[in-house]
């Protein structure tokens, strides 16, 4: 368990507070976990951001009459904090029965917030549900690796030695798998994920890659630093010319997060998926 979260309210029973109340935020320092994975905030291999959509946000106007819309939020992948899942409900949730006059004046107050938990500017926008409804449900570019022939029965660690690659093969390709399963590392609920690998470099080995992420399923650990090992193992064996690692995770609460990591700029498609 990350030490921090424990002191979290994730896996407690709380309080659900209606009014506007920003101290319910509860910031995850990143630096441990990266201390784990060998990385400081001065060595991070990649650039990024965390996407968090949310679909169960709701405030009042002037006039009483509440107002529901769907939540983007933008977190950089090298802010000193993550915010805590159930701590991020609970805050969004205090805004049931909150008065803003306006959208404009919402966004504002909810980037403050985020950006002063986070330790770093992040990127909100308020759309209406008729706007999200317009962009439909997105298909994934590449190739599926699902049908891969596998055979595993370890399951409670990641597995980098399984990965293999030809060396003599350098490709350019996209992949991936809606297989991706691991645990939160505080209350051991199931995180369902589809993880897509962009790179450029010798040629992976679809069955061993498949292997690998399969040996995921009971791995206790946050979303964005399931896809920070995935990205670090891919890429200790490959060396690449390029390299991107994602991950759409399925909702919980209303919440779900999506983690992009990239060896260079990236421009993130945050339209949600089927299981989305």
């Amino acid at each position: 368990m990350h030490p921090a979260a424990e002191d979290s309210p994730l896996g407690k029973s709380s309080e659900y507070i209606a009014t506007y109340t920003p101290s319910l935020l509860f910031p995850i320092p990143r630096a441990p976990k990266w201390a784990e994975l060998g990385l400081s905030a001065d060595t991070l291999p990649y650039q990024g951001v965390d996407f968090w959509n949310c679909f169960e946000l709701s405030w009042l106007l002037p006039t009483g009459k509440p107002v529901v819309a769907i939540g983007e939020f933008a977190i950089p992948a090298d802010s000193p904090n993550i915010i805590e899942s159930k701590s991020f409900k609970l805050y969004l949730n205090s805004l049931n029965q909150s008065v803003f006059a306006s959208t404009a004046e919402l966004v504002e107050v909810i980037s403050k917030d985020l950006s002063a938990a986070a330790g770093k500017p992040v990127l909100v926008k308020v759309r209406s549900l008729d706007d999200v409804a317009a962009d439909g449900v997105s298909s994934l570019p590449g190739l599926c690796i699902d049908d891969a022939d596998i055979s595993i029965s370890n399951y409670e660690q990641p597995q980098p030695e399984l990965l293999r690659c030809d060396a003599q093969r350098v490709v350019s390709e996209t992949l991936y798998s809606h297989l991706l399963k691991s645990n939160c590392p505080v209350t051991g609920q199931p995180d369902w994920g589809t993880v897509v690998i962009e790179y450029r470099g010798p040629a992976l080995d679809q069955g061993s890659l498949l292997a690998y992420l399969v040996s995921f399923r009971q791995h206790a650990d946050f979303h964005e630093q399931c896809v920070e090992r995935i990205f670090l193992d891919i890429q200790r064996l490959l060396k690449p010319d390029s390299l991107t690692v994602y991950a759409r995770y399925v909702r919980r609460g209303g919440l779900d997060i999506n983690p992009y990591r990239s060896t260079g700029p990236i421009k993130p498609d945050n339209r949600r998926l089927v299981r989305q």
